[in-house]
């Protein structure tokens, strides 16, 4: 009896792992690709696929100091920039952000690109970015699930040319950190049930307050661009990535800002300050009392873009905030010294 029941067990594993979840794979390219390329309001990617892109340029006049190449989070889309866009801009930094595979205007909304396909596209992006204002420099900026893909793109074998990474309540809760039967009913439901799309129940939304700028949720919720529900076969995958960003963040090699908010709902404080022991000395960090998740839109939103413009101009000079170090960060050694000239 033992012996049948651990070779039915075996077998009814084997089906479930034969049942993969879906993701997308590289694009056969559009008729008369003409290579990797940016227009109005597109970026065509290494492989021909066409991504959704807003941007936003200084002045006309105006030179371009810095380029952010933005990346948005889980369900969203470019559109989350949409406020500190021209604020950067009106500094002389230019933000160009993609809508990435599966979210937004760009194709098989829904379904998950692997991490290994999107690096590639924000690869291509940077290049372009950096031939488009070769006198710039080039900053890479993800929030929540872009964030993650930030860290996973930057701390890879062949990182994107950027010189700066911004990371905004970037989402590092992963595997590691997730509760057994979360993980474990997530597992089978991406193996067998993939395209089922999960939705959030009412008391979930009503607790669970991604910012404080409640105008700000009703524009969101009234985006027909917006994603509201995910398959479970893309939320197995967002997880996995999380676990490749919480723990790569020490790979990465250029100066990089982490910002988090004390009033996160969605990404736990504790993956966080486990990700953020992983800095390197000499990076930034900064703990937002009256920060909430969706950072670039909280009703305090203007103290983050302030911080993110400042950390581009000089990643050793103190944030105008004040803000403290994330707890569990290290400090970097002008930051120490600036704290006890001020006692």
């Amino acid at each position: 009896m033992n012996r049948r029941t651990l070779l039915l067990g075996a077998a009814s594993a084997a089906s479930l792992a034969a049942c993969a979840p879906v993701t997308q794979h590289p694009g056969p390219g559009e008729l008369g690709y003409r290579g990797p390329r940016l227009d109005e309001d597109g970026l065509f990617s290494f492989d021909g696929t066409r991504l959704g892109l807003m941007k936003w340029l200084p002045p006309e006049g105006r030179p371009v100091t810095h380029v952010i190449v933005a990346l948005h989070g889980m369900n969203d889309y470019s559109n989350a920039f949409h406020l500190s866009g021209p604020f950067w801009a009106g500094q002389g930094i230019a933000t160009y952000a993609i809508d990435i595979r599966g979210f937004g205007r760009s194709p098989d909304r829904g379904v998950w690109a692997p991490p290994d396909l999107v690096i590639e596209d924000i690869r291509t992006a940077v290049a372009l970015v950096r031939e488009a204002h070769p006198e710039a420099k080039v900053a890479l900026a993800g929030e929540s699930m872009g964030g993650a893909l930030a860290i996973v793109a930057m701390a890879s074998d062949r990182p994107p040319a950027a010189d700066r990474v911004l990371l905004f309540a970037p989402a590092v809760w992963g595997w590691s950190n997730q509760p057994l039967p979360y993980k474990t009913s997530l597992w089978i439901t991406a193996h067998t049930t993939r395209g089922w799309v999960v939705k959030p129940p009412e008391w979930l939304v009503r607790n669970v307050q991604p910012t404080d700028n409640i105008d700000e949720l009703r524009r969101m919720g009234r985006d027909p661009l917006m994603i509201w529900g995910a398959r479970s076969d893309t939320l197995y995958g967002l997880v996995g990535l999380m676990e490749k960003a919480w723990a790569s963040l020490g790979k990465v090699q250029v100066p990089v800002a982490y910002f988090y908010g004390a009033n996160d709902h969605i990404i736990p404080k504790e993956p966080t300050m486990e990700a953020v022991r992983r800095l390197k000395p000499d990076d930034r960090s900064a703990y937002y009392a009256n920060g909430w998740h969706l950072l670039l839109v909280d009703n305090q939103a203007q103290v983050v873009w302030t911080d993110a413009a400042s950390f581009l101009k000089d990643p050793q000079a103190d944030l105008p905030s004040g803000a403290p170090p994330i707890p569990g960060a290290p400090t970097a050694p002008n930051v120490v010294r600036s704290q006890i000239s001020k006692q």
